[in-house]
């Protein structure tokens, strides 16, 4: 191959690429959860397409929910939506689908996290991280090994030393999962029985949040609680008497997916977004600063042993056995709805 010939094969490859960033456009809009996204990861991927990343953050699903429904899903082009909230947009219309075939990093996925009943077939979303939410546990105030459920939030010995979820499916889920129900269930019974389950424990609750745990638990103002499996994993790092259970009635699941809205300004780009985001050192890049558990295989075995061989990090079956991802739950919300804000106002 004459040097001519090899520098024009060199030029058409290096004019391929970036033509599909081009038609990407110039500017990616992202809304994601605060603290979710390593800086590096979004300065790495503008260096290499040329698209300039407007990043913004919310702390709940449903703030962003609301957001993103009063602007009729434009304004951002990819959101990361929990797998209840998920369905939801779904079913409102409020994604648009996604092709898993435009995706050449889609493989590196792990099987056991797709197509689950939020989202079959993974028509509208792409999985970013999963985890867990399960009870924390500091072991330098509660005997180690008497906390290994749900139910044992009612033991006398920890009232008014209790850290519950501010979110209305994780709080009344603790109930229904503690009573041996579904933490999707649909019966009004069940719920209302959840509901009473909480309401008797909610004088021994010290505070109730969802994104403050590690500061709680840091500060000591709480010696059991619920928590993110991700920040209970930071925090032991600090803190190694703080113990991670996943009570034997099950685990929450929960799953945070990378979505396209349906009026997206820049389709085009937020796929190339997500293959980015799917690429295995990357993936185990985002997995290795925020203690989560990646969905992505290839990136699994990326990761520092330490965190491979870390169950709150890396779960095994055993684990998470009776444990349950959150799914919709139909027109049943407005019955959740209107038993949490019960239980919010009971006693004030």
């Amino acid at each position: 191959m004459t040097k001519r010939i090899a520098a024009l094969l060199l030029l058409a490859a290096l004019v391929a690429v970036p033509s599909a960033w081009a038609e990407a456009g110039k500017t990616l809009t992202i809304y994601n959860w605060t603290d979710y996204m390593p800086q590096s990861v979004l300065d790495e991927f503008t260096a290499e397409t040329g698209i300039k990343v407007i990043y913004s953050t919310y702390d709940s699903n449903e703030a962003m929910f609301t957001k993103l429904k009063l602007m009729g899903g434009k304004g951002y082009d990819i959101v990361v939506p929990s797998t209840y909230f998920l369905s939801l947009m779904r079913e409102q219309g409020l994604l648009a689908e996604i092709d898993p075939k435009g995706l050449t990093n889609f493989a590196n996925l792990d099987p056991e996290v797709l197509n689950k009943p939020f989202d079959p077939e993974n028509r509208y979303s792409i999985p970013y991280m999963w985890g867990s939410t399960g009870l924390m546990v500091n072991t330098a105030q509660v005997a180690p090994g008497t906390v290994t459920s749900w139910a044992d939030l009612k033991r006398p010995e920890l009232a008014g030393r209790i850290l519950m979820s501010s979110d209305l499916r994780d709080g009344l889920g603790v109930a229904l999962k503690a009573l041996g129900h579904s933490m999707n269930t649909r019966d009004e019974a069940e719920i209302k029985a959840a509901y009473e389950w909480l309401l008797e424990l909610k004088p021994a609750v010290r505070m109730f949040t969802s994104d403050g745990a590690k500061q709680v638990f840091a500060g000591e103002e709480a010696v059991v609680g619920l928590i993110f499996n991700g920040d209970a994993s930071q925090i032991r790092e600090e803190m190694p008497e703080l113990e991670y259970v996943y009570p034997r009635e099950g685990a929450m699941l929960w799953m945070d997916n990378l979505c396209i809205p349906a009026g997206a300004q820049n389709k085009e780009g937020a796929m190339l977004f997500i293959d980015f985001l799917l690429r295995p050192e990357i993936a185990a890049r985002i997995a290795e600063e925020f203690r989560y558990t990646t969905p992505n295989k290839a990136a699994q075995a990326l990761l520092p042993e330490e965190l491979r061989n870390d169950p709150i990090v890396s779960p095994r079956p055993e684990d998470l056995v009776n444990s349950e991802f959150q799914t919709g739950v139909g027109d049943a919300l407005p019955v959740y709805e209107k038993y949490w804000e019960m239980l919010k106002v009971a006693g004030d």
